[in-house]
């Protein structure tokens, strides 16, 4: 009887699936999963992946033998052999990106090292100079067909004007697309052949009925005021200029004009025409996710299912949610497949493409036929701006999805993407005639120069309601406790959690104000409402205040503070102030902030068009070495050696400086950290919720004074509660030392 080679053992079903089976199915569902390009490229990648569990010590250990066997260098080594000795892939190119698939299809990418490596050095090359049992008998039992390398070759070098740096920049996330097809096709037929009952389902969805929606909202906004009439006007001309077919669409609407619903309109009719998979909505910040989220749940009804991928959110912590979806959900989650409609953050979104790790690039193949939108995209990291560029440049380019930027400060997104990414990439922009924009314009913008607190507080306190918006959060704790009356602190050392109550009191206050003083006027001292926060209010969180204080930022931080007053325009102009702290100790210097003074004295208003695009022009032009930075081309010259985990780890789009510590304050939160501290495991993400963030050396500071425990899990918690107040957050002396 001729010997079956086994992949898998269900031991639930007692049922073996063979190597073939498995290398078939993966090679059928990689190829399904990859575009047309790269159909027979992810079949042969598919097929070859586990070639080494054709070893007898593989065979052995799978029937039962407490071995370590290696098996997933071998289908390299096949696709390195084939290539040196000229029988397939001579030119080496197309080869290299299949053996850094195929040896990295369980522990992620690896570094291409050097040539100087060893056997036991855990990079690729190192690897592929290991010798393994024989494993020949795939040449048997699987078929592998041709490649044309050459036409692929030709393909590499297409966009890249000549440039070495570029063709590199794009072997590399090509080779983690492919990547990508492959592990996501191994990791769902092992599922499919390992599942014990029924597969979750799939999450709903119907675009047409979610499109019906959207313009039935649009339909019964009024359109009687200037500035309503200005609003229709404008996304009008968005919605009959995304009738052309591009790859990336330019959406610029000021703050007030509907960006938000016009986005999700786009959207909807461009996966409808174009017959596209999804939809992914890329946000900077979770704060902005739940609002968005819970606009998009009201407005799609159960017509179109929403799928959520943010760290402060996990299906298990929501009690009221539908077993059925709940289970749908998380499985989704996984690689963003079976579902029609993703919110998720730029770091979920970005990170995810620049891993090494298969968990992470499992999503990357589900980007591709899809239409994105990012919100807030002038938000983009400065010093990984190339490669977020570049990562939407290539989906749209070769991965036949098409994108939307959205933002009321764009930066000439048209110039900086062909500059930094893709040369002849499509690009429209939505709003040609900016004229309407002037309606929009419903703020004064003042620049007080410096200025002391108690002066700042004095100008604050003759508004009914006020927002003082500061750039630390010291800073902003030193004005919440000099402020009388009724007053309200934001910041990032308090929990999400404390944060999102106080932003609903807050609403309740501005609400209940503005009904018992309609004009404002002759407002109570009690009356008055201060709210003292740091930056994380000025993106997507719906307030509206009288009057704004805003420190010395970004001009693009300023004209966001200014969208939280006179958000309707029912007062002809509101105020915002622009100031600098007169006794600040450590006065911040960058160049944004130089630029943004500059500007101020220049224009009389600068939410002017003219004056955005000053600003841009002269940032990038003075960041260009800090945009590139952190491109692959920069630590890397040959393709042979790219170094995808080194590059992996170091990709981080948020300041490392600052860890997150949790604090426990209810019920809820104290159990899980009695298992952190008694079982040694915890669902991080159900904490994300009762964490605040800090830097590390005040993190230190906290530990030195034992309030502070990680009980050997790396997870830090606070263990002392009168370090933490409700409403300014985490202290650094406990209250009794504060009174």
């Amino acid at each position: 009887m001729e010997k079956k080679y086994i992949a898998h053992i269900n031991e639930e079903l007692k049922t073996e699936q063979t190597v073939k089976e498995h290398s078939e199915n993966v090679a059928m569902l990689a190829e399904e999963y990859a575009v047309e390009r790269f159909k027979k490229i992810a079949y042969v990648t598919g097929l070859l992946h586990d070639c080494g569990k054709y070893q007898e010590s593989f065979q052995k250990r799978i029937s039962g033998s407490d071995i370590r066997v290696e098996h997933s260098t071998c289908g390299a080594i096949i696709v390195k052999d084939m290539s040196e000795n000229k029988s397939r892939y001579p030119l080496g190119i197309l080869s290299r990106m299949m053996e850094y698939c195929i040896a990295g299809h369980h522990s992620g990418i690896p570094d291409g090292g050097t040539t100087n490596d060893y056997e036991t050095d855990p990079t690729l090359t190192g690897r592929l100079k290991r010798e393994f049992e024989d494993f020949s008998r795939y040449k048997e039992e699987l078929e592998i067909p041709e490649l044309d390398e050459k036409d692929f070759l030709q393909f590499l070098l297409s966009d890249c004007d000549n440039s070495e740096e570029k063709v590199l920049d794009k072997i590399a996330f090509l080779t983690r697309y492919l990547f990508s097809c492959l592990v996501d096709a191994d990791s769902e037929d092992t599922a499919n052949f390992c599942r014990v009952g029924e597969r979750p389902r799939e999450l709903k969805g119907d675009f047409g009925v979610a499109l019906d929606n959207v313009n039935q909202r649009l339909e019964s906004f009024q359109v009687e005021t200037e500035l309503q009439k200005a609003r229709a006007l404008l996304q009008s001309q968005a919605f009959e200029n995304a009738k052309t077919t591009a790859e990336i669409y330019l959406l610029n609407m000021p703050t007030g004009s509907g960006k938000t619903l016009a986005s999700v309109k786009i959207a909807l009719e461009r996966v409808i025409l174009q017959k596209k998979k999804r939809i992914i909505y890329v946000i900077p910040y979770n704060s902005i996710i739940d609002q968005t989220a819970e606009v998009f749940n009201e407005l799609f009804q159960n017509n179109l299912e929403i799928l959520r991928h943010q760290s402060t959110f996990d299906y298990e912590n929501i009690d009221e949610m539908d077993e059925d979806y709940k289970e749908a959900a998380k499985i989704a989650i996984e690689n963003w497949g079976n579902t029609k409609f993703i919110i998720t953050t730029t770091v979920q979104f970005f990170e995810s493409i620049y891993s090494n790790k298969r968990g992470k690039l499992r999503k990357i193949h589900n980007m591709a036929d899809s239409i994105l939108i990012f919100d807030e995209a002038h938000m983009m990291p400065e010093k990984y701006l190339q490669p977020c560029l570049q990562a939407v440049a290539y989906i749209t380019k070769y991965l036949q999805s098409e994108a939307v930027f959205l933002t009321a400060t764009m930066p000439d997104y048209l110039s900086l993407i062909r500059k930094y990414a893709v040369t002849d990439s499509k690009i429209i922009n939505l709003i040609e005639d900016k004229s309407l924009f002037k309606k929009f314009q419903k703020c004064n913008y003042n620049y007080l120069g410096e200025i002391g607190e108690n002066e700042l507080l004095a100008k604050s306190s003759l508004s009914p309601s006020s927002l003082i918006i500061v750039n630390t959060r010291k800073a902003a704790r030193k004005l919440y406790k000099k402020i009388s009356g009724k007053k309200y602190h934001l910041s990032t050392y308090m929990t999400a959690l404390d944060r999102a109550i106080i932003l609903k009191n807050i609403r309740k206050e501005l609400k209940c104000l503005e009904k018992e003083f309609p004009d404002f006027k002759n407002v109570p001292e009690e009356r008055q409402i201060t709210i003292v926060s740091t930056s994380l209010i000025e993106a997507g969180v719906d307030l509206d205040v009288y009057t704004v204080f805003r420190e010395l930022k970004g001009l693009d931080n300023i004209l966001q503070a200014g969208g939280r007053c006179n958000r309707e325009g029912k007062r002809e102009k509101a105020d915002v102030f622009v100031f600098e702290l007169l006794d600040s100790k450590k006065k911040a210097i960058s160049v944004e902030m130089d630029i943004t003074r500059d500007l101020l004295k220049k224009y009389d208003d600068i939410s002017d068009s003219a004056c955005i695009e000053e600003y841009y022009e002269r940032i990038f032009s003075l960041k260009e070495d800090s945009i590139s930075q952190n491109t692959m081309h920069c630590i890397c010259d040959n393709f042979r050696y790219i170094p995808f985990k080194k590059y992996a780890e170091n990709f981080e789009l948020i300041d490392s400086r600052t860890v997150s510590l949790v604090i426990p304050r209810d019920e809820k939160s104290r159990q899980m950290v009695a298992d952190l501290k008694y079982k040694q495991t915890v669902n991080e993400r159900n904490l994300q919720n009762y964490t605040c963030s800090l830097y590390k050396n005040e993190l230190d500071d906290l530990i030195k004074q034992n309030v502070v425990d990680d009980f050997g899990t790396g997870i830090y918690c606070l263990t002392n509660l009168d370090y933490y107040d409700e409403e300014i957050g985490l202290l650094f002396e406990a209250r009794d030392y504060l009174l």
